[in-house]
C-alpha cells in the first residue's frame, strides 16, 4: 500500500469546528481475497465497494416457498430490520438494531405466509393494508440457525413500519414503543457510517422497500398490486375482495370482483420486478497518463470535486455511455474504457459501474457548453489527487482530515466508488502497476 492511499481499517479524523471524531467504515472484503487465480494474476485483486459484500445468501429460489418462510419468520435466530420512511432502526449512527419476531408480531400477525401465493392472490383485498415484509436471506455463518433442506443459517427480514392504511395505529404503537426504549430511525438521505456488512444488508432492504412503496399500482391498468415472492416481486391480481371504484379501493364485498383485463396477466411477463438503474462513473486519465479529469456541481461545498457520472441509456453499452456522458458534461473525448468495479447505490436503486478511461490525443479540451450539469471541470495532476486522497476526503458537508489546508482539493470519502477509482489511477492503474 502506498503511503498516500486510504487504509482499510477505520480512519479517524477531527472535525475543525467541534473536534468530534468521525469514523469511515472499512470497505468490505471481496470474495476469496487470498485465492490465487489466473484472473487475479492478470488483472489484480477484485475491488469491493461500500454497500456490497453482504454476508447473506439470498436463496432467492426459496422466496415462493411459504413453508420455508413460515419457519424462517418465527425462528429464534431470525433478525428483523425495521424501516420508517426508509430510515433504518438503530441504536446510534453506526449501529443498526435488529428485532425478533415477538416484537413485530403485533404488526405482521401470527403468520402472513400461512397461505400459498396462489391463495393470497385469489383472496386479494385491496381495502386491507398488508405490512410490507421482505425476506433478505440467510446468514450461513450461524450454524444454530434455521435448517431447511440442505440450507442452514439465521434468517433476515426487513419490515416497513411506516404508518399506512388499515395498519396505521398498530405501526404507530410499535414506533412509539421502540422510541421509548431509546431506539431511533436514522434520518438523512445517505447512511455511510455503518459497518460494511450491515451497510450491505441495509442497502438491499432499503432498495426493495423503496421499490415496493413506489409501485402500489399496476403500470398497465392502474389497479392496486400485491407484494409476492418474499417482497421481491409484485403482481396484479385478477380479482379483488374490495368493491373497487376506479383504481382505488372502496367497500368490501362478500365475493371477489373481477378486475379489468390487464396485459400483465398474459404471457410470461405477468409480474413486476424490482428496478435497477445502471449508472456509469468514471475516472478519466489524460492521454499522457499524468492528469485526471474532475468536475463539480454548483451545490457542492467549495473546492469539492469528484469523478464524472451519468445514467446508461437504452440500447447503449457501458463503454458508449462512458464516452457519451464525459463528452456531454465536459467536452473531453475518450478512447479506451475499462470497467474497474461496481457499487450498489440504494438511492433509490442504482448500480454504479465504475470505469477508468483514457483521453484520446488532442481530445483533452474542456467544453462545458453541451450539458450544463457541471459548474466546473478541470484537469488535476496526480500529486494533487494523491494529496487530496491523503487529507482531503469526506462526505458532502463534512470536514476534511487533520492536515488539510483550506483551498486545496477535496474529494469523496472512501465509501464512495469515486474514491476507489481515483485511488486506482493515482496508484498507477493506467501505468505498469497491476490493474484492478
Amino acid at each position: 500500500m502506498l503511503p498516500w492511499s486510504l487504509p482499510s481499517e477505520l480512519r479517524k479524523y477531527s472535525e475543525d469546528s467541534n473536534k468530534m471524531t468521525a469514523e469511515i467504515p472499512a470497505l468490505p472484503e471481496p470474495a476469496y481475497p487470498h485465492l490465487d487465480s489466473m484472473l487475479s494474476r492478470k488483472f489484480g485483486k477484485e475491488v469491493a465497494n461500500y454497500f456490497s459484500g453482504s454476508p447473506l445468501n439470498r436463496v432467492s429460489f426459496l422466496r415462493t416457498d411459504h413453508t420455508f418462510l413460515s419457519a424462517a419468520l418465527t425462528h429464534p435466530t431470525t433478525s428483523f430490520l425495521l424501516f420508517h420512511n426508509l430510515n433504518p432502526l438503530a441504536t446510534d449512527t453506526s449501529t443498526l438494531h435488529y428485532l425478533r419476531y415477538p416484537e413485530i408480531r403485533p404488526l405482521v400477525g401470527d403468520n402472513p405466509y400461512s397461505k400459498t401465493e396462489a391463495q393470497l392472490v385469489s383472496e386479494y383485498n385491496s381495502a386491507v393494508t398488508i405490512p410490507q415484509l421482505l425476506f433478505l436471506g440467510l446468514d450461513e455463518r450461524n450454524k444454530q440457525g434455521l435448517t431447511h433442506a440442505i440450507y442452514t443459517g439465521a434468517p433476515y427480514f426487513a419490515l416497513d413500519v411506516t404508518p399506512r392504511g388499515t395498519i396505521a395505529s398498530q405501526a404507530e404503537s410499535l414506533i412509539q414503543n421502540l422510541q421509548s426504549r431509546g431506539l431511533k430511525f436514522l434520518e438523512g438521505r445517505i447512511q455511510a457510517a455503518l459497518p460494511a456488512q450491515d451497510a450491505a444488508i441495509y442497502a438491499q432492504a432499503r432498495a426493495l422497500l423503496d421499490w415496493n412503496a413506489r409501485n402500489p399500482f399496476c403500470a398497465q391498468c392502474g389497479q392496486p398490486t400485491l407484494s409476492i415472492n418474499g417482497g421481491a416481486k409484485r403482481t396484479c391480481p385478477p380479482k379483488d375482495m374490495a368493491n373497487l371504484k376506479g383504481a382505488i379501493g372502496g367497500n368490501v364485498g362478500s365475493e371477489p370482483t373481477e378486475r379489468p383485463d390487464c396485459a400483465t396477466r398474459k404471457g410470461i411477463s405477468n409480474v413486476c420486478f424490482p428496478r435497477t438503474d445502471p449508472t456509469i462513473i468514471v475516472a478519466v486519465v489524460s492521454s499522457d497518463s499524468k492528469r485526471v479529469l474532475i468536475g463539480r456541481q454548483k451545490r457542492w461545498p467549495p473546492y469539492w470535486y469528484s469523478t464524472l457520472a451519468g445514467f446508461v441509456e437504452p440500447a447503449e453499452s457501458v463503454e458508449e455511455a462512458v464516452r457519451r456522458e464525459v463528452w456531454e458534461e465536459s467536452g473531453v473525448k475518450l478512447g479506451r474504457v475499462v470497467i474497474h468495479s461496481t457499487q450498489p447505490w440504494p438511492y433509490p436503486a442504482n448500480l454504479m459501474i465504475g470505469a477508468i478511461a483514457q483521453c484520446i490525443p488532442g481530445g483533452e479540451e474542456i467544453v462545458l457548453k453541451h450539458d450544463p450539469e457541471l459548474e466546473d471541470a478541470r484537469w488535476a495532476d496526480m500529486d494533487e489527487i494523491r494529496e487530496a486522497l491523503r487529507v482531503g476526503t469526506s462526505a458532502l458537508g463534512e470536514s476534511a482530515q487533520e492536515g488539510y489546508q483550506e483551498g486545496n482539493l477535496r474529494l469523496p470519502a472512501g465509501t464512495a466508488i469515486a474514491n476507489q477509482l481515483l485511488t486506482a489511477v493515482a496508484a498507477g492503474f493506467v501505468g505498469e502497476a497491476p490493474k484492478m
